[in-house]
């Protein structure tokens, strides 16, 4: 064994006695006494309680590795206590305070020893990285369940805890242990149920509302309950969104009924190539003609003409429709995830407006339901490019947001919204 692979060795000992040391406290010690022994043991730097977790530290903080590897161990002891607090909810608040303690670090000038120093530099350049990021933007979930839109001139990262489909994609980091995906997905499935219910009570108050303002009996002077809008959308906005996902759009069908019919057709398809020009008229179908002859019918079509072009005499398969439908959402929404370029996008909302282009989206994903993921990893790219940009700045990627939400909790969710086929 070489004197590096024993230093690994060692350095993985005792970053273990450190993860072991704060699971037994979580365990048994309220948050706000985890929270000062957080803060005494990664800022103070000095007196901590046991002397034996201290010097495993210092040792971490003064190895040569400590600039590369310190931010997936300081990620890690996080997350111990996140994991812990997120289960019951009288101590989710206690997750942002966490956070907060790294927030705004103390400057390493003013620390009291060469360890203490050396760990607010650490902190320091933890708060430059994705770790510290996604950690921001899961308090930000935690800290105040749906944000309002009171405040426009606020920045789009602090809507996150209204789209649970983004959570996955933004709330987790390339170190991100099975423990802390299993506490995203429980936080996402949790936040969904709640959207989607708050949805389902919402259409049904309208719907009562409706049939009482055109009945003319004594039961009109009933009061109802109202129950708020659960989403950033005008309350006109989001009848039209519900009622063009839910309701006809082509033909006397609904874009479930269309998807379905498309799916049939495909068995007797003889070719990619045909099943790529099928495609491209299932999808122009709903396209404004005089939006899409100006340029965008044309574009579609060449970005189908060259998806997989070496495979067009091939017989249609699941793994050819699913490459197709990514590489569409891809060309729709974002191409890439260093230089978003999403003009297509923007286009298109602008064009046909973010309910429409919406359903465009909604009409892929129904015909391949394994490009769900896909579809909100393309949204996570353009709230990332966007996070820290005023709402108000960009109204047309909110409206994009909470109509995919409304989208996806009506077609893949539970929400209800049957009600609805009475007033259309």
């Amino acid at each position: 064994m070489t004197t590096n692979d024993c230093y690994l060795r060692q350095t993985s000992l005792q970053e273990q006695q450190l993860y072991d040391h704060l699971l037994s406290c979580v365990q048994v010690e309220i948050p706000s006494a985890m929270i000062s022994r957080f803060r005494q043991l990664f800022v103070d730097g000095v007196g901590y309680s046991d002397p034996q977790i201290w010097l495993a530290l210092e040792k971490i903080a003064l190895s040569k590795q400590a600039e590369q590897e310190f931010r997936f161990i300081l990620n890690r002891c996080c997350h111990i206590l996140i994991n812990r607090w997120q289960m019951q909810p009288h101590m989710q608040a206690a997750i942002p305070e966490l956070v907060a303690i790294l927030e705004n670090p103390s400057p390493p000038g003013s620390a009291r020893s060469r360890t203490c120093r050396r760990l607010r530099e650490l902190i320091l350049l933890f708060t430059e990285t994705e770790q510290y990021l996604t950690l921001r933007r899961l308090a930000q979930v935690m800290s105040q369940g749906v944000e309002s839109s009171a405040n426009d001139s606020k920045p789009l990262g602090t809507l996150i805890s209204r789209y649970p489909y983004l959570y996955e994609h933004c709330l987790l980091s390339e170190d991100s242990s099975y423990e802390h995906q299993q506490t995203v997905r429980q936080i996402q499935s949790r936040m969904q149920q709640k959207f989607e219910f708050d949805l389902s009570k919402y259409v049904t108050y309208q719907v009562r509302r409706a049939q009482v303002s055109r009945s003319k009996s004594a039961a009109s002077g009933r009061i109802i309950q109202p129950v708020a809008n659960p989403t950033l959308l005008s309350d006109r906005e989001l009848g039209g969104a519900l009622k063009h996902f839910v309701g006809k759009v082509e033909s006397n069908r609904t874009y479930r009924d269309l998807a379905q019919g498309f799916l049939s057709h495909t068995t007797q398809i003889p070719s990619y190539k045909v099943l790529k020009e099928d495609l491209y008229e299932y999808l122009t179908s709903s396209i404004d003609p005089a939006f899409g002859k100006r340029q965008f019918n044309d574009r579609l079509y060449t970005q189908l003409k060259n998806t997989i072009p070496h495979s067009d005499s091939q017989k249609p398969s699941e793994f050819l429709l699913v490459r197709t439908c990514s590489q569409l959402l891809n060309f729709l929404v974002v191409e890439s995830l260093q230089r978003p370029n999403h003009f297509v996008f923007v286009d298109l909302i602008t064009n046909l407006g973010a309910t429409f282009t919406t359903g465009l989206l909604l009409k892929i994903v129904l015909l391949c339901r394994k490009v769900k993921p896909y579809l909100e990893k393309r949204f996570s790219i353009l709230y990332n490019h966007y996070e820290s940009s005023a709402r108000e700045g960009v109204p047309w990627l909110v409206k994009s947001l909470e109509n995919l939400n409304v989208a996806l909790s009506v077609h893949f969710g539970s929400a209800d919204v049957s009600c609805l086929n009475q007033i259309m």
